[in-house]
């Protein structure tokens, strides 16, 4: 194999990782837990409806971005002027809300393994991410990582299934034919929805493929198999944590509110499957303190050429000052519920501007032509993900209560 190919291989799974990597947060983890309580067997059938949901979204959403050679907010500025600086602000400040929420995360985890006190983990967990952005190699550094921590955290929870021992069988049966019925699991299938392609994540990988020059007609093949691996092994995260928790719930085990994949974790291998959790929930958040400050900087770069110039050194400073504010403030909250909303409403917008750049000359080349089905598809999300946005606006008066 080439050196060439060696390298681009490389930056293709970095790619697929860094934006799997991003949604599996202590979001994720914590929204998982929470469902497989709530409807046990049938959460099968919510990852199966918002992996092809997901998949929709970042098929249209890499190949345009991709094809194009442009980041999503320079596609929305071609558009519509302008556009783009309003979705780099979203983005952006976005990421940074929910950046204070992974390094809260990434502390827990130090705490559970350790014991560590909570502030000075704080510290620790945003030096840890601070110190992959001070070689000159940051980025290739960043794919090795999130590869490394990304099948960690697989391969520790795979351990827990052959714990909890989960009955495979009817998980299987309901994922298609769920005993609940279909309408309860909507509002699940909305939040995975967000939560694995919502916001920056879908465009945390291909900003990494534009970064190291994979783009074009020519690369299509590539960036189609990386978009979809990504899905891919986040689908395989939500699949493992699903049996291992559900070995749990299913023996009658009521999970704890406050903290129910924790408390799954320690009800189904004690201090030790504990002690895993916080494993787990560490290289969750880290990888998304990575993956959340790497593309929010990748979206402010529009705003000034100084940016792209010194971009390290911002991502250095976009994670010191959210570390910093999670160190005195503790649990943002209310700006939590904030993000949220703004979450929501980002995904149907970023899609909506990307399926009509895919059909704009002046964005994709004369010669590039994109499925009709593939366009169709993009709109049915379009509408149902627009749905969850203003669903999750009502979140707002939670703000003022």
């Amino acid at each position: 194999m080439s050196e060439n190919k060696k390298n681009n291989r490389s930056v293709l799974l970095g790619a697929a990782f860094l934006m799997a990597t991003s949604a599996i947060g202590p979001g994720f983890l914590t929204q998982t837990a929470k469902f497989i309580g709530d409807f046990q067997a049938s959460f099968g059938f919510i990852i199966l409806a918002s992996l092809v949901l997901s998949l929709i979204v970042q098929v249209n959403v890499w190949r345009v971005i991709c094809v194009s050679g442009m980041p999503g907010q320079e596609v929305a500025n071609k558009v519509l002027p302008g556009l783009g600086y309003v979705i780099a602000f979203l983005v952006a400040l976005g990421g940074f809300v929910f950046n204070m929420g992974n390094v809260g995360g990434a502390a827990l985890g130090m705490n559970t393994m350790f014991g560590l006190d909570l502030k000075a983990a704080y510290i620790v967990s945003g030096v840890m991410a601070i110190v992959v952005f001070m070689f000159k190699n940051a980025k290739a550094l960043v794919d090795k990582l999130t590869q490394v921590l990304g099948a960690l955290m697989i391969l520790v929870v795979v351990v827990m299934i052959f714990w909890t021992q989960p009955p495979v069988g009817t998980a299987l049966k309901e994922t298609f034919l769920p005993s609940s019925g279909f309408s309860p699991l909507l509002p699940g299938i909305l939040t995975l929805l967000g939560g694995t392609v919502g916001g920056y994540i879908t465009f945390s990988g291909a900003h990494r493929l534009i970064d190291a020059g994979i783009t074009g007609e020519d690369n299509m093949k590539q960036i189609t198999q990386s978009s979809c691996m990504g899905i891919g092994v986040a689908a395989i995260m939500r699949v493992v944590l699903f049996l291992a928790i559900l070995g749990v719930v299913v023996k009658g085990a009521v999970l704890d509110p406050a903290n129910p994949a924790a408390d799954a974790f320690l009800q189904g291998g004690g201090q030790l499957g504990y002690r895993f959790f916080g494993l787990v929930l560490f290289a969750a958040s880290v990888t998304s303190i990575i993956g959340a400050a790497y593309t929010s900087v990748s979206f402010l770069r529009t705003f000034h050429k100084s940016i792209a110039d010194h971009e390290n050194q911002i991502i250095i400073g976009f994670i010191a000052v959210s570390t910093l504010v999670m160190f005195l403030v503790g649990q943002p909250a209310k700006l939590l519920v904030l993000a949220g909303a703004l979450n929501g409403l980002i995904l149907p917008l970023t899609l909506g501007v990307c399926l009509f750049a895919s059909r704009r000359k002046d964005v994709m080349g004369e010669k590039y032509h994109h499925p009709g089905w593939m366009l169709a598809l993009g709109c049915l999300v379009v509408v149902i993900s627009a749905y969850l946005g203003v669903t999750s606006l009502a979140n707002l008066s939670k703000l003022f209560a």
